[in-house]
C-alpha cells in the first residue's frame, strides 16, 4: 500500500533534509549547541540522579513480535581463569548476545526509511548485510546530553497510565507542557510519558506491547516547530500502536527518523522520574543519554540518567 497524501503532505513540512548540509549525519542533534548544554547544566539544582533504563537481561521486554530483537542472552566465556599460570589472579569474562534495540534504546536515523531513501536522501540500499549502515550509524552520536523535558501526558490528563487506544496528540502536548512550567525549546530532548511502562514492570510483556497508546501521527509537526534534538517514551513501539490510520504502520517512524532526522527512543522507564517531577514540582533536568556506538548499527542500548 503506498503511503497516503496525508502523510507526504506532513513529511514536506517536516523535513530537514540539506538543512545542516548535504553529508550531515546526525540531523537534529546539531541543535544541541554548546550553549544549550551550559543552559542544560544550569537545570542540576538537588544532584538527584534517576536512571531510566530497564535492565538488560534474558527474560525482557522482547515477545518475539518483532523477528530477530532477542532479549539479552548472557553467556560466561570465563570462570576464574588463571591466565598466567597457577597462584596468579584469576579473571571471569563474558558474552551477550541480543538485539541492539532490545530493551531501552534510541533508534538510529537509519532503522527505517520509506521510497528507498533515509535520512538527508541518502539511498536506502546503503545499509548492508555485512556492513550495517553506512550513512547515519548510529556511532555518528559521540555525545548527546542536553537539557531533558519530561512530558508527562498521563499525569497531565489525570491518569496513571493512557488506555492502548490513546494517540498522543499535539493538544496533549500543551497540556503536559503547561504541567511542566517550562516550554520546550530549541535542542531539547523530550521524554513523553504514557505511563505503559507499568504493564511492563507489571510482568505482563504482551500487554505491554499490545495494544499501546503512543505518538500520534500529528506530532512530529510539533516537535519540528519547536526544533527537539531527540524524543523518548515509554512503550515499545513509540507511536501509537495499531497505527490511528488503517494500514499506515510506523508513520510517525518515518517522519521523525527519515523526514526530520530525529532521534527517538523507547522502552524508558519514566516512573520513578514522573514521580520525582512532581515531587520536585520541575520537569527540566539534565540529562545524559549517550548511545553505545556500535559501528553501522540501526539503533542502540543505552542507560540513559535524569539529574535533577
Amino acid at each position: 500500500m503506498a503511503l497516503p497524501a496525508e502523510f507526504h503532505d506532513i513529511a514536506k513540512r517536516v523535513n530537514n533534509w540539506g538543512r545542516w548540509g548535504g553529508d550531515d549525519e546526525i540531523g537534529t542533534l546539531n541543535l544541541i549547541t554548546d550553549d544549550v548544554v551550559r543552559a542544560a547544566a544550569q537545570t542540576v539544582r538537588s544532584g538527584r540522579r534517576i536512571p531510566l533504563a530497564l535492565p538488560l537481561q534474558q527474560d525482557g521486554v522482547q515477545t518475539g513480535m518483532i523477528p530477530g530483537r532477542v532479549n539479552p542472552m548472557h553467556t560466561m566465556v570465563m570462570l576464574n581463569y588463571e591466565m598466567f599460570g597457577p597462584g596468579t589472579v584469576a579473571t571471569s569474562d563474558d558474552a551477550v548476545t541480543m538485539g541492539l534495540q532490545a530493551a531501552t534504546h534510541w533508534d538510529a536515523l537509519t532503522h527505517v526509511s520509506h521510497s528507498g531513501r533515509i535520512y538527508n536522501g541518502r539511498p536506502a540500499d546503503s545499509i548492508t548485510a555485512h556492513g550495517g549502515a553506512a550513512f547515519c550509524g548510529i556511532e555518528k552520536v559521540t555525545t548527546l546530553l542536553s537539557r531533558g523535558v519530561l512530558l508527562d501526558v498521563a499525569r497531565a490528563r489525570g491518569t496513571g497510565r493512557l488506555p492502548g487506544d490513546h494517540a498522543v496528540t499535539p493538544e496533549d502536548l500543551d497540556a503536559a507542557e503547561e504541567l511542566a512550567g517550562t516550554s520546550v525549546r530549541s535542542g531539547d530532548i523530550v521524554l513523553v510519558r504514557t505511563g505503559q511502562m507499568q504493564i511492563c514492570l507489571a510482568g505482563d510483556k504482551h500487554a505491554y506491547a499490545y495494544p499501546s497508546p503512543g505518538l500520534s501521527v500529528r506530532t512530529p509537526e510539533w516537535f519540528h516547530t519547536r526544533d527537539v534534538a531527540a524524543v523518548a517514551n515509554d512503550t515499545m513501539t513509540f507511536e501509537i500502536f495499531p497505527p490511528e490510520i488503517e494500514d499506515l504502520w510506523l508513520p510517525v517512524h518515518a517522519l521523525d527518523l527519515v523526514e526530520m532526522g530525529m532521534l527517538q527512543g523507547q522502552n524508558w522507564n519514566l516512573e520513578a522520574l514522573s514521580e520525582a517531577c512532581a515531587e520536585a514540582g520541575r520537569y527540566e533536568f539534565l540529562l545524559d543519554a549517550t548511545p553505545e556506538p556500535f559501528v553501522g548499527g540501526t539503533g542502540s542500548p543505552v542507560a540513559p540518567v535524569a539529574v535533577l
